[in-house]
């Protein structure tokens, strides 16, 4: 039952889970000095629940990078950084989920990344533009709007989403072999549609994974869906209607039942979801251009055999749109 502390075969922490299905905030974990028997643990748990909140960690940057490296090999924002953009902070592994730009000030609302941030708030994986998927992301709190103001992190169960899809529509996606192709373009455009009319997603290259996974940690079957999916495709071709099946997938993924929120507490909080087999959203609120919310963010290379899904492993790597426009200047994905 979510909200208690469950008993489990876990022997060095706790576990609370927050919804009946996924999700579970985690106890009892000596992050100044993680054992591998609890390392084993936390990965225990990632692949039962999905996502995992540990609170209090009392991480820094560099401890949050050292942490992550346990996971996997990270991702860096090297990439981004062309044109004179600079980092708030030393550790390129680390990118930056929050709402402060280089001056050190609460970015304007209306701001070219602040526009461009307003795709983070759709449900979608991390990373699933990139030839190589994402397996865990670890998001930590740095400062956080006072509480009441909004800024906390929802997630959706897409592994149970796909065991309860529709008969019609389970039988479709078990029947065919459907890629998705994936553009951080086409989630800003989504999130910001005015803003980035210009902007034409398929202009650009896409990369491509199975739209329906099996979760190797769990062995139970994922929707790899979200905000950056653009279009379906069957044997190199985009399918019939594949917008229409790109929305009934979303919507179903996403609906309330299947889903939950995360309230940040205090700064050292973090969170862990692995990509692979939940989506999540940023949540709006009050704090949007008043509040400081300085998130950050390292992203582990998926290692599974399918993380790179149908894409050459000497694929080259996107960074920033070359459609952008001068109005685009420091949005992220564009």
């Amino acid at each position: 039952m979510p909200g208690l502390i469950q008993e489990s075969p876990f022997q060095t922490i706790t576990v609370k889970e927050l919804h009946p299905t996924f999700g579970a905030e985690v106890g009892g974990v000596n992050f100044q000095n993680l054992s591998d028997e609890q390392f084993r643990e936390i990965l225990a748990a990632m692949a039962k629940y999905g996502f995992c909140v540990f609170r209090d960690t009392g991480l820094d940057d560099p401890a949050h990078v050292k942490f992550s490296e346990r996971f996997g090999e990270l991702d860096n924002m090297r990439r981004y950084l062309g044109a004179g953009r600079k980092p708030r902070y030393d550790l390129l592994e680390l990118f930056d989920a929050g709402n402060i730009g280089n001056a050190n000030a609460i970015l304007d609302p209306e701001s070219a990344r602040a526009h461009s941030n307003r795709g983070n708030g759709l449900f979608h994986a991390d990373s699933t533009f990139n030839p190589r998927r994402a397996s865990f992301s670890l998001l930590r709190a740095c400062e956080l709007p006072p509480p009441g103001h909004g800024g906390n992190t929802d997630f959706a169960d897409s592994r149970t989403a796909f065991e309860e899809l529709p008969e019609d529509l389970r039988g479709l996606l078990l029947a065919h072999d459907y890629v998705g192709a994936h553009s951080m373009a086409h989630s800003r455009k989504l999130g910001s549609p005015a803003f980035f009319a210009d902007v034409d997603p398929a202009a650009s290259p896409m990369q491509r994974h199975r739209v329906a996974q099996l979760h190797e940690p769990s062995g139970r079957m994922n929707l790899l869906v979200g905000a950056h999916l653009h279009h379906v495709e069957e044997d190199g071709e985009e399918i019939a209607d594949s917008w229409g099946l790109v929305q009934r997938l979303n919507a179903h993924a996403t609906q309330k039942k299947y889903t939950t929120t995360v309230e940040w507490h205090n700064p050292g909080d973090m969170i862990i979801w692995d990509n692979r087999c939940v989506l999540h959203r940023a949540g709006g609120g009050t704090f949007e251009g008043k509040y400081r919310r300085d998130l950050r963010r390292t992203t582990v290379h998926d290692d599974s055999p399918t993380a790179w899904g149908c894409n050459p492993v000497d694929s080259v790597w996107m960074g920033f749109n070359p459609q952008a426009k001068s109005k685009h200047d420091g949005a992220v994905g564009v």
